[in-house]
């Protein structure tokens, strides 16, 4: 997949994403330090070791660079950022179950966002291509793929 750009200046800077999801019973929040290792096993669990490696650098970040989904005090997905290198959105995933409610896409928004008063101008992701694109305004980088996982150790 190739790496994409967004211009975080260009993203309208309103958090209405957060009410939303609120109104169906999802709260979108950056984790505090006790609820750490629950997250990173729930991510470990639903999505694999890399991924809850990234989420584990994203919690040891200060401040945290990881929102979480919850619902019912039960996480249900989670976005990072500056988790594999600075500058780079993700992972993200969201539970099967909670998929197609507009959960990713609000995790999406507050990691953007949260950069975006940072003052990130731009940030690196990879795809998929057509929802970055749709949601965020995402561009292609041209030959960019394997980009910065081209030397990662694998099992």
């Amino acid at each position: 997949m190739p790496d994409m750009l967004v211009k975080l200046y260009d993203l309208p800077s309103t958090w209405d994403f957060v009410s939303r999801q609120s109104a169906i019973g999802v709260t979108i929040r950056k984790p505090i330090g006790p609820e750490k290792h629950l997250v990173i096993d729930w991510v470990r669990a639903t999505f694999g070791d890399g991924w809850a490696s990234e989420t584990d650098a994203a919690l040891s970040n200060s401040p945290v660079t990881c929102f979480v989904a919850v619902k019912d005090c039960k996480p249900i997905g989670f976005a990072c950022y500056d988790a594999t290198a600075l500058g780079f959105f993700g992972p993200v995933g969201v539970a099967e179950s909670c998929r197609g409610k507009g959960t990713g896409l609000a995790l999406l928004k507050a990691c953007l966002l949260d950069m975006k008063l940072k003052g990130y101008g731009y940030i690196g992701s990879v795809g998929p291509v057509e929802f970055y694109r749709k949601a965020a305004g995402a561009i292609e980088i041209a030959d960019s793929s394997p980009g910065v996982y081209r030397d990662m150790m694998r099992r």
